[in-house]
């Protein structure tokens, strides 16, 4: 008896002590690549402590740990080893956090970071770790605040299905985009009533609870469509339900209603009721062993030298500061713009008026370097409002489109409704304001191209931003109010725009730029 527990002991410490050297260098680089990024570290953390939306994210670290805690009878049957493959996963994220910063795509820098993160693990633990982490180690993408970019499409969802509802119940209804008006009222699907902060909550929840409570791919992947399409078509039938009330009684009452429903009550319950349908299924025992050590490792490897351990550090290290040293290169190709150089051009056959009739409109650039306004009439009577806004450099939070850019502000008197009629090197899009139509015609000016596409811009700026060249990115937007209840804005942005001329020219002269 005594001989055995020696030998137990003797076996227990040598494992131990072959995850000592790889534990620590893991620790060295985690700790090293946050602070070499660590701009993108502690804005992540100030987006899950400031935003509703991903609240949940703090969350996501304790429960990674838990989760790796569940694994660790199985992780001692494995010995970790160097494996310089997954030095290619490092290079990816380290890649895409480049790509993220020449493009201004904070979405990008924060999952190339994470992306960077899974891959040291995978390198200095080794496949058979990594594949025995594999839901701990992918469950760490729900730390990327990803989600507000599919707000207005679940905007837009969440009115189409109210329009159902409304029909189904024989209350007549007129939709315009996000705007419902029935004969009681007027309604506006705000950005807070699209559903997606608890969608993107319970993706996480529904991923959570499919790898811990099943076994069976088949169910994992039924409850993770439930935990997906339910809280979608609850979040309508919630807004259906606000809309209702009110036509019932009052739109004070259904105010009222409504956040005690959607803060407390409603939601709540749709979790239950998830969980409730998924529990007959549920197939993994409180016992079941989370992986075979064994068929993930059938021979055991030889411990990883010092030496060898020291390389690949040094390797990670070298792979996440490419992307830093090279953006900095590119950084000081731009020219700064005063605002006071921006002139708003005179235009044959217009002239230049106060902007005294119908509802004010101006876009949102935060950032730019210059935000000129100014309105135009010509002869006939037609209006338009021209916006100018330069940016010499776009950089975080000063970015030429993304969320909350363009014609209109987050949270604003305007809101989208609905794309115009294409125009070549534009795009054209209603937006409304209380029953206000207003059209927006957008060219964008970025590097060498002209265009009207977000995905353009972020393309060019990213090339402008990898290879040098022209940093500077402009947008001019010429918009109309509607004249009269039904009246095409339209025809007022197509003269002005026949008379105004080259819009790179005057995109390029407003940065400063000879014009080409």
């Amino acid at each position: 008896m005594t001989a055995q527990v020696g030998i137990d002991q003797t076996v227990s410490l040598g494992r131990t002590d072959i995850w000592q050297h790889p534990l620590l260098a893991l620790v060295g680089l985690v700790v090293s690549i946050l602070l070499l990024f660590s701009r993108d570290a502690v804005q992540m953390v100030e987006i899950w402590l400031t935003s509703s939306t991903f609240n949940h994210c703090l969350l996501i670290l304790p429960i990674i740990a838990w989760l790796v805690w569940q694994r660790l009878p199985e992780l001692r049957g494995l010995v970790p080893t160097i494996w310089t493959p997954g030095l290619l996963v490092v290079a990816a994220g380290a890649a895409g956090w480049l790509l993220g910063d020449a493009g201004g795509v904070a979405l990008a820098r924060h999952a190339g970071l994470v992306l960077m993160l899974q891959g040291t693990v995978v390198v200095c633990l080794g496949k058979a770790v990594a594949r025995g982490l594999a839901f701990p180690l992918f469950y760490a993408v729900f730390l990327i605040p990803i989600g507000e970019e599919i707000v207005p499409l679940m905007q837009n969802v969440t009115a189409e299905i109210c329009m159902a509802l409304l029909a189904l119940v024989g209350i007549p209804a007129h939709i315009e985009g996000i705007f419902i008006s029935i004969p009681s009222g007027y309604f506006e699907v705000a950005e807070a009533c699209s559903g997606v902060k608890f969608l993107v909550a319970m993706v996480a929840y529904g991923a959570l609870v499919a790898n811990v409570c099943f076994r069976s791919w088949p169910r994992r992947i039924s409850f993770m469509a439930a935990a997906i399409l339910i809280p979608i078509l609850a979040n309508g039938l919630r807004a259906w339900g606000t809309i209702y009330v009110a036509h019932l009684t009052s739109i004070e009452f259904a105010v009222g209603f409504d956040h005690v429903l959607y803060g407390w009550i409603f939601f709540a319950i749709v979790i239950v009721l998830i969980m409730a349908a998924g529990w007959p299924f549920f197939d993994r025992g409180p016992g079941d062993r989370w992986f075979d050590p064994e068929s993930l490792q059938p021979e055991v490897p030889a411990a990883t030298s010092s030496r060898r351990l020291l390389q690949v550090t040094m390797a990670v290290l070298a792979i996440g500061s490419i992307p830093i040293l090279w953006s900095m290169a590119i950084a000081a190709t731009s020219t700064p713009v005063a605002a006071g150089d921006v002139i708003l051009p005179s235009v044959r056959g217009w002239e230049r008026v106060r902007a005294d009739r119908g509802r004010p409109w101006q876009p949102h650039f935060a950032g730019a370097d210059a935000l000129r306004l100014g309105r135009y009439r010509n002869q006939k009577g037609q209006e338009v409002d021209l916006a100018i806004a330069v940016f010499a450099r776009q950089e975080e939070g000063r970015e030429l489109v993304g969320f909350g850019q363009g014609a209109v502000a987050p949270g604003g008197a305007w809101a989208w409704t609905a794309a115009g009629k294409a125009l070549p090197d534009a795009r054209a899009e209603r937006i409304a304001s209380f029953g206000t139509i207003r059209e927006v015609v957008t060219h964008y000016r970025v590097g060498t191209i002209l265009t009207g596409s977000p995905l353009a811009v972020k393309l060019e700026t990213m090339k402008m931003r990898l290879l040098g060249g022209p940093q500077r990115a402009v947008a001019i937007l010429i918009s109309s109010e509607a004249p009269a209840e039904g009246a095409d804005p339209r025809p007022a942005i197509d003269a002005f725009l026949r008379d105004l001329g080259p819009i790179s020219r005057l995109a390029d002269r407003a940065a400063g730029m000879k014009a080409r």
